[in-house]
């Protein structure tokens, strides 16, 4: 059933960037950037949950003035921004990681990995060879790649566990692809589709909704204060953590039928209108 917003009652946006409130173009629109910034001189909480890396999602959240707990890597890292201090952080299991690597080179796709950050930097991006793939994400995130072997990489002395993996390819590889990870490792890895060409896959139990619950909880705020902003499979669990949930137009279809409200697409500036008509008139 869906629910009527309450919006005297809302002191929170968790906020999707990728397909929700970035344009086409992977940036903020003035019009995007004024609503945000509005919401936040009202005392409007805004929480970036993003899949993005803190690097690849900071020049948003700079724009925008957004404080506080965020999180990132869909729920694999809640960090305390802007001062970068990791909150809480799940890592994956590098037998799931030394796995994908086999498959990215058995059926040669693009696969690249997040390495935890060490002492005083930032998450190191890995990938084993500069591909059309590689250039595209870096364009979308500007997040240069570190070139490796990663079979080697996950098998330094000290390495725990890695913060995600991300293959990139068309949703038809994809779908070889899950079937593999599953009868290998069933559920004890998490996999999410985040963007038409990225499939995710990150430790048991991490995700979005998971990530939101402890940075609402660091924030003192209940799930009725909040309302999720999201196009993707991976939003569905911030969905389920929250008191209202909204859904731009392009949206994944599963997705738009879950949320509360569909609003107009990224690309109609749906995330400022919606906030201009329900939280700012």
């Amino acid at each position: 059933m869906k629910k009527q917003l309450n919006s005297a009652a809302i002191k929170a946006l968790a906020l999707d960037l990728d397909g929700t409130a970035l344009g086409l173009n992977a940036e903020f629109t003035g019009r995007t950037i004024g609503a945000l910034r509005a919401c936040i001189s009202r005392g409007i909480q805004v929480i970036l949950c993003t899949g993005r890396a803190v690097e690849g999602a900071e020049k948003h959240r700079a724009a925008i003035g957004a404080e506080g707990p965020m999180v990132y890597f869909n729920g694999a890292e809640v960090v305390d921004m802007p001062e970068a201090r990791v909150l809480s952080a799940g890592l994956m299991d590098l037998a799931v990681v030394d796995f994908c690597i086999d498959i990215s080179r058995s059926m040669g796709v693009h696969y690249q990995v997040f390495f935890p950050a060490a002492a005083g930097s930032r998450e190191i991006l890995m990938i084993e060879k500069y591909s059309a793939e590689a250039e595209m994400y870096q364009k979308h995130t500007s997040i240069v790649p570190v070139i490796g072997d990663l079979k080697e990489a996950i098998a330094k002395p000290g390495l725990s566990g890695c913060i995600k993996g991300m293959f990139i390819a068309e949703s038809a590889v994809q779908d070889l692809i899950r079937p593999k990870l599953t009868a290998r490792f069933g559920n004890s890895m998490y996999m999410a589709q985040t963007f038409p060409t990225f499939l995710e896959i990150m430790r048991a139990g991490v995700s979005k909704g998971e990530g939101l619950r402890f940075a609402m909880k660091q924030r003192g705020l209940k799930a009725e204060e909040v309302i999720a902003l999201g196009n993707e499979e991976n939003d569905l669990p911030m969905f389920n953590a929250v008191g209202f949930s909204v859904a731009p137009a392009n949206s994944r279809e599963s997705v738009c039928a879950a949320a509360d409200l569909v609003i107009g697409s990224n690309e109609e500036e749906g995330v400022a209108a919606f906030l201009e008509e329900f939280l700012l008139n």
